[in-house]
Parts: structure tokens; C-alpha cells; sequence
């Protein structure tokens, strides 16, 4: 007991020490486990010999992470990515395994266990990828979807790589026993391997797809139609953490049912989410098992960093690291190649390409399998393991390279074919999307053309399905400015997602037409004041006009009248349009408002003037009420 409160209390210090450091050096949370790890591990020998078995439990959390990825994803979507699974994901797999095959070939191994290799560093770290792809916000780009696609469809082929391997291992040598029966070592350790308890052992093949279908049926039946029920009855017990242990029963009994039949826990567990997807259930599940998740995971960052082979490492340090960066180099060229395939653009294509390009998780495993097969010899293993190990510790520093390289794509947009603008109108209406086109229908519908530009194809073809008539182009390329009647025109609606492209266009149209009435969206006040600098009339803030009438729905049911709320609603607008001229005289670019002492003082006054005129509306309600 002591021992393991004493192990508990190292690595929970670790964690909570080194983790925030490397969040606070923008360096992610992964490397600060990783780092943790390494710390208590190899530097000062405070954990050792349970990294193994703690890793063991703690690749617990990558099952969970994959759950709670399925919840996410509906069949629809699922069925929609089937493209990527297959082609993707299959080509990268296959191309890696054949080009790793190679160079363990052209290092003299023989084509069996340059094979077994390639298949096992051809795997890349699904807990490493997914956490630090959550973390920044990227699982929604075309990158980060096309990793995950990748991402999956490597833990499904772990599955006919596992059933291969044993062939591979035919050549192993026939040895013979005391009692004279031959016994070749490969059979012999597969037997040994799988010596455990399974639904499917000792079964034909027609057998055992029949099993596992069937399993994998059982899983989408209960999903469907035994969740609900189950649910409900928990409810009624009226205990909040039955909730979370009805949650870890459903994960922890689908990856026990995965094993039974030979399949993978975390795509059992994935196909559950997925199921569950649609369920009133699923916000209630995600909340009961991201804690878990994530401190799972986090410990198994920390084993990995933890169990590396110092010893091994401080023999031959550059040979290892070379192999680990070779690898990387190896996977690398192979997903730049498959990206380029596919049509991915610049950042999603380094995305892709720098993600995936680790060895994972899963080449421990197909190692290990191997080496019980004498498949692989126990040195070259060790040696792999640890190439694995250092991949997966250089993963953070790609992403942090990912970084780096993104910021040269931020500003680069597509080329896209303009269309010809042959109209030109009053009113021109620069950005399409739910601000401009609620102008462009009420403008419209009051009898005023409109000529509508957008860079979005999609945003374009939607419109002119509904019968309104807009032209693909960039809107703050002045050529497409020009064409449609800049210089003539009586008003400009720049309506554009992008803060800077807004104040471009701004300070643009300005110039070109100083009696242009530009009408701006604004992304916050900072962005306000950049766009007065610019020269526009009329900017209206997001969220300010709907917040400004949640405000006004409040005070009329904390004992106002609607006339009175109104009355506020309005003083309160008029001194907001007051304090935004005011302050944008005293706003300093590239300096936050408040640490401009000018500012801060002013905003102050102003604040004070606001609550005193409310204040005087108050008191003549009080005056009239007692008159």
C-alpha cells in the first residue's frame, strides 16, 4: 500500500508540475508528460520497473478517447468518410510497410522481418495525434479529418496484421524436445500468446467470423435499442455517479467483448460513440468520461517518457536517434506523397504529413508479438522499441514545426476564377454569409439592387439555388472592385470573416470613392476602432445588437415596462456610440486597452456617465409614479 501511494504521489507531482510549465511555453501538454516522464524515469530513477504494466492500464485511455470521438460522429458521417478510410488511410499503411520493408532490407534483414517491421512502424500514436490535435483545435480541419481517417483505419488493420505475423514467422527454426516431438519456436510461442480467454480460439474460420460478426452486431443492437432503458432505470435511482459508473461499464464491457473475439478494444469502443452518437445520453457520457480520459492518457505519456531504455540509449545515443528521425523522414516523404494524392492543400497538407509521421502505440504491441514469435531477435527489438519511444517524444516538436509553417500559409488563399461581373448596382454586398445575407434580403426586398461578391463557391451556388444572383471572386481584389461599380456606387457592405481583409477593403473603397457610404461588420472594439481609422460610417459590432436586446428582455422581467426597458435599451445604445467615437481617439494600435493609462481613465468616466443617466431615468419613473 505504502509503495503504491509513494508511486501515485510521483507521478500526480510529475504531472502537475511539468504539464502547466509546458502549457505556459505554448509547448502543448503531451511533451509535458512526455517530459514528466523522462524526469522521474531515466533522470532520477524514481519509478522503474511497474512503467510497463502502468502503460498497459493507462493505453485504457486511448480506448476512451476513441469512444468519445464516436459520440461525435454520426453514421451519416461516419458512412461519408468511407473514401478516406479506405483510400487514404489503406494506401498509407500499405505505401509506409513497403518503403520501411525496404530500408530494413537494404540494412541487411531478410524480407520477413523487413516486413514485420515495416508493418509495425508503419502505425503512427493514436493517443498522441488525437490529444494534441484536441488541444489546438484542429480535428475539424481537412487535416486534421484526413488524420483521424488515417488514424482509424491503422487501428483496424491491426487486427489482419496480427493474424499475419504468425505466417511471416514459418522459417523459424525446428527444434527437438526431450521427448522427442519437433516443435517449431514460432508455433509454439503463437500458441503461448494466445493462451488467454477467447470466444473465438480453436474455431474454423467460418466459425470465427461468425463470432465476431456477431459481436459486433450485439454492440449496435444494444446501442440502438438497450441504452435507453438502462439510462432510465439508473435515473430513477436518482445518484449522480451511478451515471459515471453506467458510462465506464459501457466502455470497459465493449473493449472485454473486442478481446474475446480477437478485435481491438478501441474499435469496438469507437463504434459504440458512434452508435451512441444520436442518443439524448451522449452530453451526460462525455462528461463522465473526459476526466478519466485524460488522466489515462496523460499517464500514458508519462510511461512512455518513463520507460525508455536509458541504458540501451547512452550505448550508441546517434545511432538510435538517427533510426528514429530515418523513420520519420521515411513516413513523412510517403504522407506528402499520399496527401499530395488527395488533393490536400498547404496547411492541411503539412498537417497531415507532420502528424502521422511517428511510429505508435501500436508498434509496442506488434513488436512484442513478434519477438514471441522469434520473428524479430531480441536486441533488434529493444533497439525498435526505443527508436518507437523517441518518435513519439519528437511528435510535440512536428506540431510545434506545424506551427511554424502554418503561419506562412495564414495569409495565402487560393486561386480561384473570378466571374465576370457584367451588372453593376447602388448597393454592393462584399461577404455572403448569415450577417450579409440577412442584408441582402432586406435590401432586396425593399426594391434595391444589390451586387453580392463572395470568394465561397458554396455561399455563391447556395444563393443562386434560391434564385439570388452573386459572383464568385476575391472582394478586396480591386479589379473585381472596379467591375462591379465601385466608383459609383452609393453604398458598400463589407460583411467579411476576416478582421484584416475587412479593413483592407475599408481603407480601399474609401480612397477610391470618398463619397461611398461604407456600412461595416466589426469582430469586436479593437476591431472598431481599426475600421474608424479606415474610414468607415456605419460599423456594427457582432452579438451587440442581440446582446443589447437580451439585455432589454431581462429588465422587463425584473420589474420594468416594456417602454421603460426600452427607454434603457436605447440610453444605453446612444452612449455606447458616444464612447466608441471618444475612445477611438485615445486607442493606440498594437497596444492593449489596458495598459493604455489614457484609455483606462476615460473608459472609467464614461462608465460613470453611463450609470448616471440611467440613473436619471430611474428617478423620473420614481418622480411620475408619485406625481
Amino acid at each position: 500500500m505504502h509503495t503504491f501511494l509513494y508511486q501515485a504521489s510521483i507521478y500526480l507531482a510529475a504531472a502537475v508540475i511539468a504539464v502547466p510549465i509546458a502549457s505556459r511555453l505554448g509547448l502543448g501538454s503531451v511533451l509535458g508528460y512526455l517530459a514528466a516522464g523522462i524526469l522521474i524515469g531515466p533522470v532520477l530513477g524514481l519509478v522503474g520497473a511497474e512503467t510497463q504494466d502502468l502503460q498497459h492500464f493507462a493505453e485504457f485511455g486511448v480506448v476512451m478517447m476513441l469512444f468519445l470521438i464516436g459520440l461525435e460522429l454520426e453514421p451519416r458521417a461516419l458512412w461519408a468518410m468511407r473514401h478516406k478510410l479506405i483510400g487514404l488511410g489503406g494506401l498509407q499503411v500499405g505505401a509506409s510497410t513497403v518503403a520501411l520493408m525496404g530500408a530494413a532490407m537494404l540494412a541487411g534483414l531478410n524480407w520477413q522481418v523487413g516486413l514485420a517491421i515495416g508493418l509495425a512502424l508503419s502505425l503512427s500514436s493514436t493517443a498522441i495525434v488525437l490529444q494534441t490535435l484536441s488541444e489546438k483545435g484542429l480535428m475539424q480541419t481537412g487535416g486534421g479529418r484526413a488524420t483521424f481517417a488515417v488514424l482509424l483505419t491503422q487501428d483496424i488493420a491491426v487486427i489482419p496484421i496480427l493474424a499475419l505475423l504468425p505466417l511471416l514467422a514459418i522459417s523459424a527454426p525446428v527444434t527437438i524436445a526431450t521427448d522427442g516431438s519437433l516443435h517449431r519456436a514460432a508455433v509454439d510461442a503463437a500458441g503461448h500468446h494466445e493462451a488467454h480467454l477467447s470466444l473465438v480460439e480453436g474455431l474454423p474460420g467460418w466459425g470465427v467470423t461468425l463470432v465476431t460478426l456477431g459481436s459486433i452486431a450485439a454492440i449496435i443492437l444494444a446501442g440502438i435499442y438497450l441504452t435507453r432503458p438502462v439510462f432510465r432505470f439508473i435515473h430513477a435511482a436518482n445518484l449522480r455517479e451511478m451515471y459515471t459508473a453506467l458510462a465506464l461499464l459501457i466502455v470497459v464491457g465493449i473493449s472485454f467483448l473486442m478481446t474475446l473475439v480477437g478485435l481491438s478494444p478501441a474499435l469496438g469502443a469507437f463504434l459504440a460513440g458512434v452508435v451512441l452518437a444520436n442518443s439524448e445520453f451522449r452530453h451526460e457520457m462525455e462528461s463522465d468520461l473526459n476526466p478519466f480520459k485524460g488522466l489515462l492518457l496523460g499517464l500514458f505519456f508519462i510511461t512512455v517518457g518513463a520507460g525508455i531504455n536509458y541504458q540501451l540509449f547512452l550505448k550508441s545515443p546517434a545511432d538510435l536517434i538517427g533510426l528514429a528521425l530515418l523513420v520519420i523522414v521515411i513516413k513523412g516523404l510517403v504522407l506528402y506523397c499520399v496527401g499530395r494524392a488527395f488533393g490536400l492543400n498547404h496547411r492541411n497538407h503539412w498537417l497531415f504529413t507532420l502528424s502521422l509521421a511517428q511510429a505508435g502505440e501500436f508498434g509496442f504491441v506488434l513488436l512484442a508479438f513478434s519477438r514471441q514469435l522469434n520473428l524479430i531477435p531480441i536486441a533488434l527489438s529493444e533497439k525498435l522499441l526505443l527508436v518507437i519511444a523517441l518518435s513519439m517524444l519528437i511528435t510535440p516538436l512536428l506540431f510545434i514545426l506545424y506551427d511554424i509553417l502554418s503561419k506562412q500559409f495564414s495569409d495565402a488563399k487560393t486561386e480561384i476564377k473570378a466571374d465576370k461581373i457584367d451588372e453593376v448596382g447602388p448597393v454592393i454586398i462584399a461577404g455572403i454569409g448569415r450577417f450579409g445575407q440577412i442584408v441582402n434580403r432586406l435590401v432586396r426586398a425593399s426594391g434595391f439592387k444589390t451586387i453580392v461578391l463572395d470568394h465561397d463557391m458554396e455561399a455563391i451556388q447556395l444563393m443562386r439555388r434560391f434564385g439570388v444572383k452573386g459572383f464568385l471572386g476575391d472582394p478586396t481584389r480591386p479589379e473585381l472592385l472596379k467591375a462591379a461599380g465601385i466608383d459609383t456606387a452609393r453604398v458598400l457592405v463589407v460583411a467579411l470573416d476576416d478582421p484584416k481583409g475587412s479593413v483592407t477593403l475599408t481603407a480601399y473603397a474609401r480612397r477610391i470613392n470618398p463619397d461611398l457610404h461604407i456600412i461595416v461588420r466589426a469582430r469586436d472594439r479593437n476591431h472598431v476602432y481599426e475600421l474608424y481609422r479606415a474610414g468607415a460610417d456605419d460599423i456594427v459590432r457582432e452579438l451587440f445588437d442581440t446582446s443589447l436586446r437580451a439585455g432589454r428582455y431581462v429588465l422587463e422581467n425584473v420589474g420594468l415596462s416594456e417602454y421603460e426597458a426600452a427607454q434603457a435599451e436605447q440610453t444605453f445604445f446612444a452612449h455606447d456610440r458616444q464612447t466608441i467615437r471618444e475612445l477611438a481617439q485615445l486607442w493606440v494600435p498594437g497596444t492593449p486597452s489596458s495598459r493604455n493609462p489614457a484609455y483606462v481613465a476615460r473608459s472609467k468616466e464614461l462608465e460613470k456617465d453611463l450609470e448616471a443617466a440611467l440613473m436619471a431615468l430611474s428617478e423620473k419613473k420614481e418622480a411620475q409614479d408619485i406625481g
